[in-house]
């Protein structure tokens, strides 16, 4: 029997994501995704000792559903089930309230309920798992944790996280900025800092995490100072379907000139901008760089993306205590695509940073390594492992390990 693993779940608005995780080994035995879910062509694929499975389902599934078929079908069958010792659920958003991941209880899962109003899309869908997941194995219902997206970012001081509003909308509604990829910015953070062998209460870095949600975090001694994303995951960078940073006025001129209504604007906003609707295609990027070159749409497009990747990470530098140790890609995006690393980092030429385009083309698809040249300050590739570092964190809680 295998010993103390770590049931990771991630529930998103029409998908899950879900690890078996070795925290101490820091092995994954099983993981996988469902998704489509709420239509007529949802799927679930996963891969267990290097073996591949997929199954389809013909009517609509649920995240009640997915959760029980996971442990029914596939846990029980591939005898991981006796050996699962906590639950940890990725929870985009945590509020004001929590600073650090914590153990699930009853008055933390109405904090969590509370804090959707910030994330509609996430947080009530995650509350769901939380209590499915009590009822499908109530022996660990007292193991579960809760590792907030927004925790990370907790550090960042009033000057960061204050908007330019009446401050009464702060006091009592606690609008301001929050943040989101925490676990990924932390995780990444602490993988660099051990590359480099500099202690991490030291370490200064803009961690960059670009996939079809991007934020990009400025790190001082180890901790969060400033980041791109906001009151909601909205904020920030240009993204896959997300417009990231625009005139708020743009919304007002939405509604009465053009005669949107709230829901729609929203839709705009979050499902149709972005990438997607700049390049009136696609947001994966993986099309985007084979047809930078011939497509003017998608050239125009990619160099928006890029032009304000740069002025975040160019502003970012001025707040690293006249230090900076590393720039940090990562996600989909960031570990990946060598046109959108190469141009960025051309961009960014007047703050000493310099690509090695050779290194550029080899480190990517999982691979962790230095892309800069030898005078340059360090440019790091790191794969994100926000699964991992969830089972770390849940690890720890259930052992009160600090």
């Amino acid at each position: 029997m295998l010993d103390k693993l770590i049931f990771v779940i991630n529930c998103g608005s029409s998908s899950l994501k879900f690890k078996i995780i070795d925290p101490i080994k820091k092995k994954t035995l099983l993981f996988g995704l469902a998704e489509n879910f709420h239509n007529n062509n949802s799927i679930i694929k996963w891969n267990f000792n290097e073996k591949k499975k997929k199954i389809k389902f013909y009517n609509k599934i649920t995240h009640k559903f997915i959760l029980n078929y996971l442990v029914e079908k596939i846990l029980k069958k591939n005898l991981l089930y006796d050996s699962i010792i906590g639950i940890g659920h990725r929870i985009v958003h945590g509020g004001e309230k929590f600073i650090n991941s914590v153990l699930i209880t009853d008055t933390v899962l109405e904090e969590i309920k509370k804090a959707s109003i910030f994330a509609p899309l996430h947080n009530p869908i995650q509350v769901i798992g939380v209590k499915e997941m009590k009822k499908i194995l109530p022996h660990l219902k007292n193991k579960q944790v809760a590792v907030f997206d927004t925790a990370f970012h907790q550090t960042i001081p009033i000057k960061s996280y204050l908007y330019a509003l009446p401050i009464i909308f702060y006091k009592k509604y606690k609008i301001r900025r929050y943040g989101a990829h925490g676990t990924s910015h932390k995780y990444v953070t602490q993988i660099a800092a051990k590359f480099l062998n500099i202690k991490l209460h030291n370490f200064n870095c803009i961690s960059c995490h670009l996939g079809n949600g991007s934020s990009i975090t400025a790190i001082n001694n180890g901790k969060s100072i400033d980041t791109s994303m906001g009151l909601t995951p909205l904020e920030g960078l240009v993204m896959g379907t997300r417009c990231g940073n625009i005139d708020p006025a743009i919304i007002f001129y939405m509604f009465n000139e053009l005669n949107f209504d709230m829901d729609t604007i929203y839709n705009i906003l979050t499902k149709k901008s972005g990438m997607l609707g700049l390049t009136n295609i696609t947001s994966d990027f993986r099309y985007i760089e084979e047809n930078y070159f011939k497509n003017n749409d998608i050239k125009i497009a990619t160099d928006v993306f890029i032009h304000n990747l740069t002025k975040y990470i160019a502003s970012y530098s001025v707040l690293m205590n006249n230090k900076i140790h590393a720039i940090i890609f990562t996600g989909g995006i960031g570990e990946n695509s060598t046109l959108i690393r190469e141009k960025t980092i051309k961009k960014l030429k007047i703050l000493n940073f310099f690509i090695d385009k050779k290194l550029n083309n080899i480190f990517k698809y999982g691979k962790i390594g230095l892309i800069s040249t030898n005078f340059s300050i360090p440019i790091i590739v790191i794969p994100t492992n926000e699964e991992l570092m969830i089972s770390q964190e849940t690890f720890k809680i259930i052992y009160k390990i600090k």
